[in-house]
């Protein structure tokens, strides 16, 4: 189904109240105060390997989303990002992957993500706040640049988790360095709705409209055409929800003060960051809650971005969605 037919069908059932719930509540912190728990070899049970979580304090029991970081990167980068959807009603997992300039294959690194979401059934609750509950049957998986290579590809089967995913997102994944060149295990087929996951587990990618371009001539670009986020889009099977943030990069969703020597690396949109984190925290707000069952007229605040993609933070072009 074409964004613009979902439009059309929106519009029959939506009226300025819920485009109002979209701007006030989605692209901005949620209600919920939050709680940053860093977990190490010295937890009882000891997490595979080191664990970042972002959880909210007030008591209840919360869906969990798993971010996995992207090439190079650490965990803690993506704080500011992982704090505005746990806010939402939200624990989010980070884990720290090993850190080697050498780009090998994915293996190692999708087998580890499958050891961590094998931790949390016994290990999550051990860590989490008085009263806060995590509840395993709607876990959400995601990743961004190559970590988005790495979610696809335990979603795939290419690592055995004892948990189901119910939802997927690629935060401007990555598969490679070019379309002859992808790195292992090689899941893009270039062929549409190849993606054979789990029947009808929703997806959502999210791109960066710079990420194709170079930094300088010396560096390459950071999502290179092929194997970046339009591929992934075009492979999903529906439903799959696709939106690019026109006017940013590939790295311009982490925190402020993640090292410049690793941010100058990729083309940047060269203005307020705040803006694209928010973008990019709300679509993924918005996308769990319709996923995984969340608040009264959660589905809403999706259907509405894609009926009016204005109402994000930062320009959205494209936009596009498949429901059948």
């Amino acid at each position: 189904m074409a964004a613009t037919a979902a439009a059309a069908e929106l519009k029959k059932n939506s009226g300025a109240d819920v485009l109002e719930a979209v701007i006030t509540s989605v692209f901005q912190p949620g209600k919920l105060a939050v709680e940053v728990i860093q977990v190490d070899h010295n937890a009882v049970p000891t997490p595979p390997i080191p664990v970042l979580i972002v959880a909210p304090k007030d008591a209840g029991t919360y869906p969990v989303a798993m971010l996995l970081h992207g090439f190079f990167l650490q965990n803690h980068y993506y704080k500011q990002l992982l704090r505005h959807v746990a806010s939402h009603g939200f624990i989010m997992v980070a884990p720290q992957f090993h850190l080697s300039m050498i780009p090998t294959g994915d293996t190692k690194d999708i087998e580890a993500a499958a050891k961590v979401s094998d931790w949390l059934p016994e290990g999550l609750p051990s860590v989490l706040p008085k009263g806060v509950e995590p509840e395993l049957s709607k876990l959400a998986l995601a990743g961004h640049s190559r970590g988005g290579h790495t979610a696809f590809s335990l979603a795939l089967g290419h690592a055995k988790s004892n948990l189901s995913f119910s939802a997927l997102i690629g935060i401007d994944p990555v598969a490679g360095t070019g379309k002859s060149s992808q790195l292992a295990p090689k899941i893009l087929t270039y062929e549409p709705s190849s993606f054979n996951m789990s029947a009808a587990m929703p997806v959502l990618v999210i791109g960066t409209g710079l990420g194709e371009e170079k930094k300088n001539i010396f560096t390459p670009p950071c999502a290179p055409k092929d194997v970046n986020h339009r591929e992934f889009y075009l492979e999903c099977k529906p439903p799959c929800y696709y939106f690019v943030t026109k006017d940013y990069g590939h790295l311009d969703m982490l925190d402020d003060d993640a090292p410049m020597v690793i941010t100058c690396l990729c083309k940047d949109g060269g203005s307020c960051k705040d803006k694209m984190r928010r973008c990019v925290a709300g679509i993924m707000v918005a996308f769990l809650n319709s996923a995984l069952g969340g608040k009264d007229n959660a589905a809403h605040d999706l259907e509405v971005i894609v009926k009016d993609p204005a109402l994000a933070p930062t320009t959205l072009d494209p936009v596009e969605c498949r429901l059948e």
